[in-house]
């Protein structure tokens, strides 16, 4: 029997996909796990001239240059401190690999589709595009986003946008 991207994924008959949960200040998020290539501490980077403030730098990893975004940066939350427990999420996106910054890894959670909600409507104030919508957990709540809509945003610029009626 062939394993489908499905089942990989860790959809079973009862529609569960799995997440990589992580914590950005006082706040906690969820990505994808089929697009985590690895988890890693944070390192020293080389700066690139003239980037945005939240592109840190990039990482030689293996011979990939890596861009590092820095999520606390990116979503605007304040001051970037670095500790022992501040770790690096590399993905895979598209085929290109990115690295995130976030304040501490929490756990790798199965969701149901049904347990996550859309995510509310802020208008022109609030940009939810890369929201898929919030998850509640026991006590605490997850904010579920759409990593690869968020890297492959123009502002980002990181990852192709999906190419359409390429060859």
């Amino acid at each position: 029997m062939t394993e489908t991207p499905k089942d990989r994924a860790g959809i079973s008959g009862d529609d569960r996909r799995e997440y990589l949960t992580f914590t950005l200040g006082d706040e906690e998020y969820g990505i994808d796990i089929l697009n985590v290539q690895e988890i890693r501490g944070y390192d020293a980077v080389t700066k690139i001239a003239n980037s945005p403030d939240f592109i840190k730098g990039v990482i030689n990893m293996r011979g990939v240059i890596v861009p590092i975004i820095d999520m606390r940066l990116k979503f605007h939350l304040g001051v970037a401190e670095y500790n022992q427990f501040t770790v690096v999420i590399i993905l895979n996106i598209s085929g290109r690999v990115v690295g995130m910054v976030v304040d501490g890894v929490s756990d790798v959670i199965a969701l149901k589709s049904e347990q996550i909600r859309p995510a509310p409507e802020f208008g022109a104030i609030l940009d939810t595009a890369y929201i898929d919508g919030l998850a509640t957990l026991d006590d605490r709540m997850v904010i579920m986003v759409d990593i690869e809509k968020l890297m492959s945003s123009g502002e980002m610029g990181l990852v192709d946008q999906v190419q359409s009626g390429s060859v």
